[in-house]
């Protein structure tokens, strides 16, 4: 009966940000019977570790004008050429039903040969400002499943608002229930990302430890750093008399954000899927050198339901960042009607939004 399997082809970039919510699609469409193929480049390819066994990679050559010398930007048309040219050869023999990209420059060949063979094809775009590479096809394609909303859209594209799909260990956590602040142990996770995460190694303890006495003997924190700054965050806290476990990764962070009485992070696409669908106050900071500042777009949902507190870098002080912490330390009910708000702006249904999208095209 296989041979009667749809076939969607799922096309995606070399980064955690694009690689994930297009693990969870191959999750979802494999379950729904759908056979799954992963167009990527040799980079992404390292990425792919995590997509279920049945999924069928391929590797086509693509390139980026980001990278290289002269020489390097020159060949990067012939290389894309040539990574289109072999995605149509593949698709001549096994047609697929429905391609869907995920952004990055991996995924230029499938999505250009399927807009040259008019398959259905459509993207999805994680952040709140569309990628160079989705900004390109997005007139071209059938959707665009927005990961944020609103999503700032070129001209002539179709948005539908989807949710940035999460792994199973999130949604496992999801609504999970959460203890106001009080009068007992209470925990902060700080998340740095994957870019720069030297700025929260810089503010964060200084600012956590200056809280007033009566929070601050109650807290434990969770703080990821960059590997150059354990070992002074660590000691800073130490310092001050504070219990800390600081690490460049966490890989238990659904358990951790569950526990937390407050996250401070990042606002990448991913970090904010995962606050929503947990439910808990946050307090964010964009990435300032974000490509069209689209962290500061991802925050909005958040901060617009009141789930939220957003300080632009430019702002960020120690004592700015303790003022706000202690406003959501002091108030335990503002804390739990945060963490309710965060929940209304969660999409845990968004890896099956987005497979129906795909069953829909594909009919």
């Amino acid at each position: 009966m296989s041979g009667y399997s749809p076939l969607v082809v799922i096309a995606a970039g070399g980064t955690g940000g694009h690689m994930f919510p297009a693990q969870s699609l191959a999750e979802v469409l494999l379950a729904q019977g759908w056979r799954v193929k992963l167009t990527t480049d040799p980079r992404g390819a390292r990425y792919a570790g995590g997509f279920p066994e049945a999924v069928e990679i391929e590797v086509l050559t693509s390139g980026t004008f980001a990278r290289g010398g002269i020489f390097a930007k020159l060949g990067v048309p012939f290389k894309i050429a040539g990574g289109v040219l072999g995605a149509m050869i593949k698709f001549r023999k096994d047609r697929p039903n429905v391609v869907i990209g995920f952004g990055g420059y991996p995924a230029i060949p499938s999505v250009a040969a399927a807009t040259l063979m008019k398959l259905p094809r459509m993207i999805h775009e994680q952040n709140g400002v569309l990628g160079r590479v989705n900004t390109v096809f997005a007139p071209k394609v059938a959707q665009v499943a927005c990961g944020v909303w609103p999503t700032d859209l070129p001209e002539g594209s179709q948005g539908v608002h989807v949710g940035n799909p999460v792994r199973g260990a999130v949604l496992e956590r999801a609504g999970a229930s959460y203890i106001p602040p009080g009068d007992y142990p209470m925990e902060i996770l700080v998340l740095g990302g994957s870019q720069g995460a030297r700025i929260t190694s810089d503010v964060v303890p200084e600012a956590i430890t200056s809280l007033p006495e009566h929070i601050r003997k109650h807290l434990r924190v969770s703080q990821q750093a960059r590997s150059e700054d354990v070992e002074r965050v660590e000691q800073h806290y130490l310092q001050h008399g504070m219990s800390a476990d600081i690490r460049t990764f966490f890989d238990d962070v659904p358990n951790r954000m569950a526990e937390a009485q407050l996250v401070i992070a990042r606002s990448g696409a991913s970090t904010v899927a995962d606050i929503s669908v947990i439910g808990r106050p946050s307090i964010l900071i964009p990435f300032a050198a974000a490509t069209g500042d689209h962290q500061t777009a991802n925050a909005r949902g958040l901060v617009g339901a009141g789930a939220a507190i957003m300080i632009p870098e430019s702002q960020l002080t120690a004592a700015s960042l303790a003022e706000q912490i202690a406003l959501v330390f002091d108030n335990p009910e503002g804390a739990a009607t945060m963490s309710h708000a965060a929940l209304s702006v969660g999409k845990p249904e968004a890896a099956y939004e987005l497979a129906e999208l795909v069953t829909r095209l594909a009919q």
